[in-house]
């Protein structure tokens, strides 16, 4: 049976969603620190590093073709990544390699770009 998944990347979204104006900043901040740990850095293993570290930090930019995400590796290299609406969850905004995504668990994702991946956090529901 094919069930389709759809992946949501809320606590990256958050900062960049146009939600209710009347929400508070407060209550958004918290949100995402506990969605992201507290900071705005993830698990990732870059270079074909096998071991997974908290290493390497998100930026978010929203505009005209909607969320993109860039992944910042401590070495200085970065990946960049586009959310999706469709199920897909996140694929490269740039480059010619594409991303893998793995559902972990109900709270996150991986993403292989590579010889790179990282673990995002997101929402998956059926």
């Amino acid at each position: 049976m094919n069930t389709r998944l759809l992946l949501l990347l809320a606590p990256l979204l958050l900062p960049a969603a146009c939600g209710d104006p009347k929400a508070s900043r407060q209550e958004a901040e918290a949100a995402q620190a506990a969605g992201a740990g507290g900071d705005d850095r993830i698990d990732c293993a870059v270079n074909g590093a096998v071991a997974f570290e908290r290493v390497c930090s998100v930026e978010r930019e929203s505009g005209a073709d909607g969320l993109i995400l860039t992944v910042r590796h401590p070495s200085g290299g970065f990946r960049r990544l586009k959310v999706t609406r469709d199920g897909r969850g996140v694929i490269p905004a740039d480059g010619a390699e594409g991303a893998t995504v793995t559902i972990l668990d109900d709270r996150h994702i991986e993403v292989a770009i590579g010889t790179d991946r990282y673990h995002l956090p997101a929402t998956v529901g059926k």
